[in-house]
């Protein structure tokens, strides 16, 4: 007689889905740049931060990534990363598939729908590149971090491993997206290497700013998934001793 697989819980499903959806939304919102002046002018980036429009998409994704590993272990977070890594293929083939499909001759122009989403090329090479590393080290450091503290002290993990594994991924995934492929291959716009460096240093800040204001959401994600499944198991211990 087989043996039932245990169903997922809300949690872990609602965690996957918020990696997923936040990873496609930032391979379709990198190309757009964005501007936000600051208060006072800092070193390098001056008076404004410049930054991909897939900063704050992407840096969701690291806050999954770190509550599903707390909950579920090591070993589930990477295959959860790697799965995702595969996916951006999936994107890729279908906006490509999309692009060269016979247009209707109404509706968005096929030149600006490539215009847009095939620019985007760049963005995807990139981000698979940075992606399969630092969201890879993101999971052993979060790890590491959690075994030299014996499971204590869940903000220096989520800061620890986040801030680290952030500054991989941007210097990356600038450095070959706005820097390199569109040299290399043609896509994408060619931007000057002082702008790229503004673009790391901008993109950075963001995440290094959101890596330290995440922390008490992924305290409240953590405990109310961990009630959550807490409540479940005590409701079907219930029901199995009542048969």
């Amino acid at each position: 007689m087989s043996r039932e697989t245990p169903a997922p819980t809300i949690g872990q499903v609602a965690l996957i889905a918020l990696f997923v959806t936040s990873l496609v939304t930032a391979q379709l919102t990198a190309t757009k740049l964005l501007a936000f002046d600051l208060p006072v002018s800092l070193p390098i980036v001056g008076a404004a931060i410049v930054l991909p429009g897939a900063a704050l998409a992407y840096a969701v994704t690291f806050l999954a990534t770190d509550c599903y590993t707390e909950l579920y272990g090591r070993r589930p977070a990477q295959v959860l990363v790697n799965v995702g890594f595969g996916m951006n293929f999936v994107l890729l083939a279908l906006v490509w598939s999309t692009i060269l499909a016979p247009w209707a001759g109404y509706g968005v122009p096929a030149e600006q729908f490539e215009t847009v989403l095939g620019a985007g090329t760049n963005i995807v090479i990139a981000s698979l590149a940075a992606y399969v590393i630092s969201q890879n080290y993101d999971v052993l450091a979060f790890h590491w971090i959690r075994d030299r503290t014996d499971g204590e002290h869940l903000w220096a993990r989520n800061i620890g491993s986040t801030a680290s594994s952030q500054a991989i991924d941007t210097v990356i995934f600038v450095v070959l997206a706005f820097g390199i492929l569109p040299r290399l291959i043609g896509v994408g716009q060619v931007t000057g290497w002082d702008l790229v460096f503004e673009l790391i240093v901008g993109q950075y800040l963001l995440k290094l700013l959101i890596a330290l204001l995440d922390t008490p959401i992924v305290y409240g994600v953590v405990g109310a998934i961990r009630r959550q499944e807490a409540g479940d198991e005590s409701a079907t211990d219930a029901l199995a001793w009542r048969s």
